[in-house]
């Protein structure tokens, strides 16, 4: 074994492809640990009925699968959704908010078994491992942490083939894309490959999910989608649990073009990365949420929250899910979220996502309000007292200029020469 820690029974993140599927071996191998394997299906859209004979003749004792797509939407995404927290001003954090969820599960089914470890199988390059780890530490610091790639002498792929074929770990193909995915409920990412040249276009096979916009319907789709209390409960008028609703935004915005983004990131570890996203649902998603909260929330309440949709986003990027501050934020933001109530109608077209309506009974805009007539709300008047007050400190500041001689920072430009005689 490489380290001096033990462990007697391993809970292992399980996708079932080469990577983790290599790591039950080297587990048994490494650690003379037992290895129980837990998937969950967060809507990867991956038959996963073959993952547990499969774990199974890799080495296993068990292989437990769990569907938790229900919980994802409603207890992740969405609470994430009404932060409107976006990394980086694109990146719809698909991957980052997932992690947390299958690290909470391991911990769950670590401490109903009775084992002592959790393992993973992301690299030391990535933001992946900090996002599991921190979950462990936040759940439950006492179980043990291994991270194979940190410690393993397989370095690639082949190694990895390699080493599965001599452990007698069933493989289906030694042929692999150039590209590394992750897919689930929310979206799909893309890196590697073509990719690691930020100059190089995405190549048109590249993506999985969505059309391509040039492609995409000549005719523009109208769609409706509703909130109750910054909660989206139906997509035109027909009332959907979490999990359907994005699965049913999905499938519309993919075939108008909708949710693909091309960034280069900061990764947490201090690199850049360059990743391609399709996020088809989220984006009609966070058009829709954004434009009913311009409605119903107050100008102080709204820009206050835009702030803290930043330091949010960072926080999910980062793995800080469990974290005490993201807890009170999302405390902060439920209480935003009261009177977010009504619908937008969205209008597709070529990857475009365009706002063709919104209402609200909570709206707090008012066209009788809006008018610039004198009535019992806003009487013009007022202004006058209004613009002395809120301009006092900039008056003050030129008049001092003025009484010492000179001319104010801002003096207005000579225009002398276009006068006449």
């Amino acid at each position: 074994m490489t380290g001096e820690r033990r462990a007697s029974k391993v809970v292992l993140a399980y996708s079932g492809g080469l990577d983790t599927s290599v790591i039950v071996p080297w587990l048994r191998e490494n650690y003379g640990c037992e290895v129980v394997c837990f998937c969950a299906d967060l809507g990867q859209d991956e038959p996963l009925d073959a993952l547990p004979a499969k774990a199974l003749a890799s080495g296993a004792s068990d292989c437990i699968v769990e569907d938790l797509r229900e919980e994802f939407a409603r207890d992740f995404i969405l609470p994430m959704l009404q932060s409107g927290a976006v990394y980086e001003r694109q990146y719809l954090l698909g991957t980052s908010i997932a992690r947390p969820l299958i690290a909470k599960w391991q911990v769950s089914v670590a401490e109903a078994i009775g084992a002592d470890a959790v393992a993973h199988g992301c690299t030391g390059k990535g933001n992946d491992q900090v996002r599991f780890e921190l979950t462990y530490k936040a759940l439950n610091p006492a179980l043990t942490v291994i991270a194979p790639w940190r410690e393993w002498e397989i370095r690639s792929r082949e190694d990895a083939l390699d080493y599965a074929e001599a452990h007698g770990v069933p493989i289906e193909s030694r042929e692999a894309s150039v590209y590394s995915r992750d897919r689930n409920l929310w979206h799909i990412s893309h890196e590697g490959g073509t990719l690691e040249d930020p100059n190089t276009p995405p190549e048109p096979s590249m993506y999985q999910w969505t059309v391509a916009p040039e492609l995409a319907p000549d005719t523009p789709e109208l769609v409706e989608i509703s909130f109750e209390r910054g909660v989206p409960t139906r997509v035109d008028g027909e009332a959907l649990s979490p999990a359907a609703l994005i699965a049913r935004l999905n499938g519309i915005g993919a075939r108008h073009g909708v949710g693909r983004i091309d960034i280069v990131e900061n990764r947490l570890v201090g690199m850049k990365s360059r990743g391609v996203y399709e996020t088809p649902g989220g984006t009609l998603l966070y058009a829709a949420h954004r434009e009913l909260e311009s409605l119903c929330l107050d100008r102080d309440t709204a820009h206050f929250k835009e702030q803290l949709a930043t330091r949010y986003a960072e926080m999910v990027y980062f793995g800080q899910w469990f974290h005490t501050l993201r807890e009170g934020l999302q405390a902060f933001i439920a209480e935003t979220q009261r009177h977010v109530t009504g619908t937008v109608r969205l209008k597709l077209y070529k990857g475009n996502v365009i706002v063709d309506g919104r209402k609200s009974p909570r709206s707090l805009y008012r066209e009788d309000f809006a008018t610039f007539g004198k009535d019992d709300v806003y009487d013009q008047a007022d202004a006058r007292g209004f613009i002395n007050l809120f301009g006092l400190q900039m008056k003050v500041e030129a008049m001092m200029e003025m009484t010492d001689g000179g001319k104010t920072r801002y003096a207005a430009p000579d225009y002398s020469r276009f006068k006449r005689d």
